[in-house]
């Protein structure tokens, strides 16, 4: 049996996008998905990732919740046994991307959070394939789900996040650094800097994947984190 394993879900995404995942590897070691719905900056998330998570486990973080697991990385890293992210980068959130949440958080409020969403969606790069009416779907409905009001809590922790580059060059916690190879908001480009920040670093890029590889390409994800999670710590990325 691995560790158990943590799921920490995107921006105005929930369990659902780790499903072909959790299916998968649910008879292979104990899951648990954390929501981030509840505050508005990634410190306090991460204290509730704390608080819900078992002494020692393993940790996945996809865009929003790779944010959050780093910040778990700097508060209990000593609790973590390994540490994949995914579709994520550690840097702050640069002034005009913070400035053009405002009016996405107006129209959230304003009932259009459904435009706003597709917006979003389409400027973050869906592969064209056979998923990609399904995935969209998908993503519209876990965001209609959420509602507005974890939709501006969330913008709030990203306009909000911290730099984290220091803290990669220091850990020593085995990661694994996953993007697909047509992401647009967290380019190839940036994970590899990620890889070249961190000691014990590996990448991995997966083929006709946008920036929701876990639903795009299920079983190339769910092949690396299986590979990930029972591969010897030593090795583990």
């Amino acid at each position: 049996m691995t560790d158990p394993l943590v799921l920490l879900p995107g921006f105005m995404s929930d369990q659902r996008l780790f499903a072909p995942q959790i299916a998968a590897l649910a008879h292979e070691t104990a899951l648990i998905t954390v929501p981030l719905t509840l505050h508005d900056r990634i410190e306090t998330m991460a204290q509730h990732v704390l608080a819900a998570a078992p002494d020692r486990f393993a940790l996945v973080g996809h865009g929003l919740g790779g944010l959050v697991a780093m910040e778990v990385l700097q508060r209990g890293g000593g609790r973590l046994t390994r540490l994949a992210l995914m579709s994520t980068h550690p840097l702050p959130e640069p002034p005009q991307i913070a400035a053009a949440r405002e009016p996405q958080i107006i129209g959230a409020r304003a009932g259009r959070l459904a435009a706003v969403m597709d917006e979003i969606h389409q400027a973050g790069g869906l592969a064209a394939g056979p998923r990609r009416i399904a995935v969209q779907q998908n993503l519209r409905d876990m965001a209609l789900s959420l509602g507005a009001g974890v939709f501006e809590r969330q913008s709030r922790a990203l306009q909000r996040r911290r730099d984290q580059q220091a803290l990669l060059r220091r850990s020593k916690v085995p990661l694994s650094v996953i993007c697909g190879d047509q992401d647009r908001v967290c380019t190839v480009k940036r994970h590899v800097s990620m890889v070249d920040l961190a000691a014990c670093g590996t990448l991995h890029v997966v083929e006709n994947a946008g920036h929701w590889p876990t639903l795009e390409q299920p079983e190339q994800v769910t092949e690396l984190l299986r590979n990930w999670l029972h591969a010897p710590l030593a090795q583990a990325s």
